[in-house]
Formats: C-alpha cells, sequence, structure tokens
C-alpha cells in the first residue's frame, strides 16, 4: 500500500508543479501595473489566485509611484517598484494573477476577494510577456488598501 502511495504520489507531482509558478520565473526588472474586477477567485493554497478581467481603458494610475507601501516592503524597494511600474505590452483581456499563500493573506486581514470585486495589482510577469498571461502579485490594492504579499504585516 505504502508503495502504490508513493508511486502517486510522484506521478502527480508533475501536474502540481505546472500550475504553481515559483519566483524565479517571473522577470523583476519590470513590474506591471493591471486593475480590473475579478473573475474566477480560488482562495486555497499553494496560493491564493484569481482571474482579473482589465478594465478597457487600463492606465497608469496618477498617484501610483507616490502611493504608501507597508514598512515590511521595505527589503523589496516598494517605493521603486510602483515608481517602475508600467503597463502590459500584451493585449490580453483576462490575465491569471497568483497572490500570497491564504495564511498569508490571513495574517494580512484580507478578506477572500469575491467575483465582481474591483481590485488592482503590481507583480510581474514572464520575461518578455512570453506564455501564459500569469501575473505574480508582489502589491494588491483593494478595499481601499494595499497589501504587501511577500511580507508578512508587523
Amino acid at each position: 500500500m505504502q508503495r502504490r502511495t508513493l508511486i502517486t504520489a510522484a506521478a502527480l507531482a508533475p501536474l502540481a508543479a505546472h500550475a504553481h509558478h515559483g519566483w524565479s520565473s517571473f522577470d523583476p526588472s519590470r513590474p506591471i501595473y493591471l486593475e480590473g474586477k475579478a473573475a474566477k477567485v480560488e482562495w486555497r493554497n499553494p496560493h491564493a489566485q484569481l482571474q482579473l478581467e482589465l478594465q478597457a481603458d487600463l492606465k497608469l494610475p496618477g498617484d501610483l509611484a507616490g502611493r504608501s507601501v507597508p514598512a515590511q516592503s521595505s527589503p523589496v524597494e516598494g517605493a521603486a517598484i510602483l515608481k517602475a511600474a508600467q503597463l502590459p505590452t500584451r493585449k490580453d483581456k483576462v490575465w491569471n494573477v497568483e497572490l500570497a499563500p491564504v495564511s498569508r493573506m490571513e495574517a494580512w486581514k484580507v478578506a477572500p476577494i469575491q467575483a465582481g470585486e474591483s481590485l488592482a495589482v503590481v507583480g510581474y510577469t514572464f520575461a518578455g510577456e512570453k506564455g501564459e498571461a500569469v501575473l505574480r502579485a508582489e502589491y494588491l490594492f483593494v478595499a481601499g488598501k494595499v497589501y504587501g504579499l511577500r511580507s508578512s504585516p508587523a
């Protein structure tokens, strides 16, 4: 029985790895800004994720570079990330957004995001914006608050 369990787990591992992207897959030199409404939301581990339907007239907010970020963001130079943020060059209307693990979302006291809820994110996609329309969120802007998703609250 134990051997069968190990074989089954080994057979399923590639599927799990394909569904989850580590930070090394993303281009940290080019932060991307997205804004829209959550379509499909999955609030489970290995991390919460959602499909974000972009607003038709997507533009960088004039105040983005000056927005304050949580103090815990200083190791990743939060202000510089917001200042460098730009719009994607690809024209996808729907992006898959990878958030933080649910335990970190709960530590930040982020209420589970509901389908139809408006939000914005700054994060990273693949180099050259190749492959899937996936964004690994560094910052989440929802319900008038900002969350630094690679850090935990103080």
